[in-house]
């Protein structure tokens, strides 16, 4: 008999059933997955089964060991030979159709997450299962060096780790890969399952690095787009800083796209850069912008692009034309090649030279990969094509670019925006979590913005500080739409950024951000999305121990 067939799961308790059949709870409420039933490995185009001994699978000369620990089961490979795409576990045994599943997305959400029905689909670094009585939570830790990804199947869950460097499996050689730390928890009797969320996004993050204080500020994006000049900074930072009365916790001034020198293939295009070491004609001098944005009472803030090229850069730092990074004006630099790294570091470290407090670096995922993270549901990138060194995981590649980047960043805080999530926590302070809110049509706020707050707030300061980016204030979105983001914001506990247009401000706007700012600038309780099991746009939520009730319509 199959062990899979041993318990006939009941609709019933499917959830504590489930956990109970492939994991073993420890007096703490955490929990170690035992090794699974079934093992694949996949090379080129192919999943070839492995061979059990002990906690060992093999297939030719490569083998897959498990090694329990406390509240964990590590996962090692060895390939030597052969290039190696993915790992497949499978833990076996029937499953009902009537739990709901919670995944998480690979970098940004793109207003795409909600509790759903069972579905094969893959839920990258975490599921979570609920029936109704309690949930089951699977996940990895953070930092990993695959991209590991969870589906419920007609046969049980099954685990894949994503070994490829680039678009081609990884060349080990004859290193040992620690492929990830898988990690299991069951919801107490007490709990949620918010609050269950919450603590196994902690269990999977053991050390965070957070904010010394909450982050919260203005950011000229959501108004200008692209459009900025020192002059416009430094009249919405004038503008906007006596709205912010904490002294204790001053707010960030945050230039974004548009003040770098413009690619001669591309004039006037913030989004894709020359060279992101020198400002162009509309900033002259960055150091001078950082001095003068912290005269006005504010502390400077600056967005980047870690990895653009510059349009005469030799070919062979470049990495390789794909779908989706394929525009010859928009050379993009190989993250693998040591030259690359450290223009990289240059720049961030030249951004802290001219007394900037904050980076937020976005587009390294995409650069990348040449894809959006909803565009990623059949695979991360086009396969065919590597880097320079064939030698480490994209997670690799990932790690320690980011590693680098904050290594060059010092005691500056860091945004990451269309960043790998897992591979953010424990790296950088904040994350963009979402795609992006908009300045002109509220809808997309509802949907990038709400979705992702309601969704992703678990990981608020168990990752990193949560930002589901900015309340875009014009005169494009009605101010009783705009009024209600800004308060779920400033009380939900994480970030509350601001994009202002100052034709769009009045003396009553500019009370209720005073009163927006006078929140975000202090600790707060997390809010709690109270309706997020069956409404992907969450619209009850409890702020501060009191209910709330939005109209997102």
């Amino acid at each position: 008999m199959k062990r899979r067939n041993f318990i006939q799961l009941a609709a019933a308790g499917t959830a504590g059933l489930l956990f109970s059949r492939i994991t073993s709870l420890a007096a703490t409420g955490s929990a170690v997955t035992n090794v699974p039933e079934r093992v694949w490995i996949r090379s080129g185009d192919q999943w070839y089964p492995a061979t059990a001994s002990n906690d060992v699978y093999s297939y030719k000369d490569v083998q897959v060991r498990f090694r329990p620990n406390v509240d964990t089961l590590s996962v090692f490979v060895v390939s030597p030979t052969m290039s190696l795409q993915a790992i497949k576990l499978a833990w076996e045994f029937d499953m009902p159709a009537v739990t709901k599943i919670l995944g998480d997305k690979w970098e940004r959400s793109y207003g795409d997450l909600q509790w759903v029905l069972n579905d094969s689909i893959a839920n990258p670094w975490y599921m979570l299962i609920n029936d109704g009585q309690s949930t089951s939570c699977f996940g990895v830790k953070t930092g990993c060096n695959t991209l590991c990804s969870w589906a419920v199947t007609g046969k049980g869950v099954e685990m894949i780790l994503d070994t490829t460097s680039g678009g081609l499996g990884v060349q080990l050689g004859q290193r040992e890969l620690q492929g990830a730390d898988i990690v299991t928890t069951k919801s107490t009797d007490d709990e949620t399952p918010f609050i269950t969320a919450q603590r196994f996004c902690k269990m999977m993050c053991p050390n965070p690095r957070l904010p010394k204080q909450p982050v919260y500020g203005i950011n000229d994006w959501y108004f200008a787009y692209g459009n900025n000049s020192a002059d416009l900074i430094k009249k919405i930072t004038g503008l906007m800083t006596a709205l912010a009365t904490d002294t204790d916790n001053r707010p960030f001034s945050v230039i974004d796209a548009g003040w770098a020198t413009y690619s001669p293939l591309l004039p006037g295009d913030g989004g894709f850069m020359e060279d992101f070491s020198k400002p162009n004609d509309k900033f002259k001098d960055m150091a001078a912008v950082a001095a003068d944005i912290k005269k006005l009472g504010m502390r400077p803030g600056l967005w980047t692009r870690p990895l653009c090229a510059r349009h005469d850069d030799k070919p062979s730092l470049l990495l390789p034309k794909i779908p989706g990074r394929d525009d010859p004006k928009e050379p993009i630099l190989d993250p693998t090649i040591p030259e690359n790294t450290e223009r990289v570091k240059h720049n961030i470290s030249l951004y802290k030279q001219w007394g900037y407090e904050l980076v937020k670096h976005d587009y390294t995922t995409y650069d990348i990969t040449g894809k959006w993270g909803m565009h990623m549901k059949n695979g991360v990138t086009t396969p065919g094509w590597s880097f320079n060194d064939k030698t480490k995981t994209t997670a690799e590649v990932i790690n320690d670019l980011y590693r680098s980047i904050r290594e060059a960043a010092a005691d500056m805080y860091l945004i990451g925006c269309n960043t790998m999530s897992h591979l953010s926590a424990g790296v950088f302070e904040l994350n963009r979590i979402g795609d992006d809110t908009s300045g002109k049509e509220w809808q997309r706020t509802v949907k990038m913005g709400v979705n992702t707050l309601g969704f992703r707030i678990p990981q608020h300061n168990a990752f990193y500080a949560t930002d589901a980016d900015c309340v875009g204030l014009t005169n494009y979105i009605s101010w009783e739409k705009n009024s209600q983001w800004m308060q779920l914001l400033a009380e939900s506990g994480t970030p509350l950024f601001i994009s202002p247009d100052p034709a769009a401000l009045d003396d009553d706007k500019k009370t209720f951000i005073k009163e927006c700012f006078g929140r975000a600038a202090k600790p707060q309780p997390l809010g709690e999305p109270l309706d997020w099991m069956n409404n992907p746009q969450p619209a009850r939520w409890k702020l501060n121990g009191r209910e709330v009730d939005f109209d997102w319509s």
